[in-house]
């Protein structure tokens, strides 16, 4: 079974009807609420949104693959986002990363088998003084070794 099949399109319906039908310049915001319900953009959603706004799926799947905010595949429940800007990377970012997809058995960009935990980098999110920096779930933890992550990432459940 695709994940687009588990969605409930009840679920969509709410998080449209929170937008003025019609409006494509509602698209972008429309855009953020739906992968705030579903932690990503499934393709069931998209569909609907753009029928729902009145544009082709074209311009909605043209807006969701140029920002990298929004994500076409199931994400985790956890998001685990290791910073590689230079200062990060001189200090330890690919142990962390390495480290990660050891434990959890997924590469970079992979989402572990259970949905527990995604894996991404980011080039650089300015907090330099902190790194090497690991952003778990929005949260900031900085000057990250491979012992403070296993003690940060113990709660979530391994693949």
């Amino acid at each position: 079974m695709t994940a687009a099949k588990t969605i409930d399109p009840k679920r969509i319906d709410r998080v449209l009807a929170r937008h003025p039908q019609g409006k494509p310049t509602a698209l972008v915001n429309l855009l953020h609420d739906l992968q705030a319900e579903f932690r990503y953009l499934p393709e069931l959603a998209m569909e609907k949104a753009a029928s729902y706004l009145n544009v082709p799926n074209g311009q909605l799947f043209r807006v969701a693959t140029f920002y990298e905010s929004f994500h076409l595949k199931p994400r985790g429940k956890h998001i685990a986002t290791v910073c590689t800007g230079t200062a990060c990377h001189v200090r330890g970012a690919p142990k962390l990363t390495d480290h990660i997809s050891r434990e959890f058995e997924i590469p970079v960009g992979g989402t572990t088998k259970n949905m527990e935990l995604t894996l991404e980098t980011v080039n650089c999110v300015g907090a330099c003084a902190l790194g090497p920096l690991l952003i778990l779930d929005g949260e900031y933890h900085g000057n990250m070794s491979p012992a403070k992550l296993d003690r940060t990432l113990k709660t979530i459940k391994r693949g």
